[in-house]
């Protein structure tokens, strides 16, 4: 994989990797940026949600988990001093549903962590990765 990060102006940049996708990032006001768009660390725990997202809806698609909607919300606090890294990363699943298993659900994010998503593989070796399920049943509808 390659990548090209050009800059526009301030703190301003505009990165493209292989897929042709521009994805713009900006530095806060108060660093000097005009905070137009993502910072590049927010950047590192959005893919890492999409990266293990993408595995996990793939895999409960295939074993037919009856989910009606997905979503994850990724936590990563960081150091108070530069470098500012995360010191651990929380994710949490949200599947919602009707009937849905629990072991269905931590199956797909097990083999999403343990297997395909490259993401984690690389962050994992250097920041703790922990992982919550909440399933909320979808109620009757009328």
């Amino acid at each position: 994989m390659k990548a090209n990060v050009q800059f526009v102006k301030d703190l301003s940049f505009v990165g493209k990797a292989s897929s042709g996708h521009l994805v713009p990032m900006d530095g806060a006001v108060e660093v000097g940026g005009a905070n137009l768009a993502s910072r590049p660390i927010e950047l590192l725990l959005i893919g890492l949600g999409g990266c293990t997202g993408m595995d996990v809806v793939s895999i409960m698609k295939k074993k037919r988990v009856p989910f009606t909607d997905f979503w994850m919300e990724l936590e990563a606090p960081q150091n108070e001093d530069h470098p500012k890294v995360f010191t651990s990363i929380t994710i949490t699943y949200h599947v919602v549903g009707r009937g849905i298993k629990e072991a269905d659900v931590a199956r797909a994010i097990e083999l999403s962590i343990e297997k395909y998503c490259s993401a984690n593989a690389m962050l994992r070796k250097a920041v703790p990765i922990e992982t919550k399920i909440e399933i909320h049943e979808k109620g009757q509808e009328n």
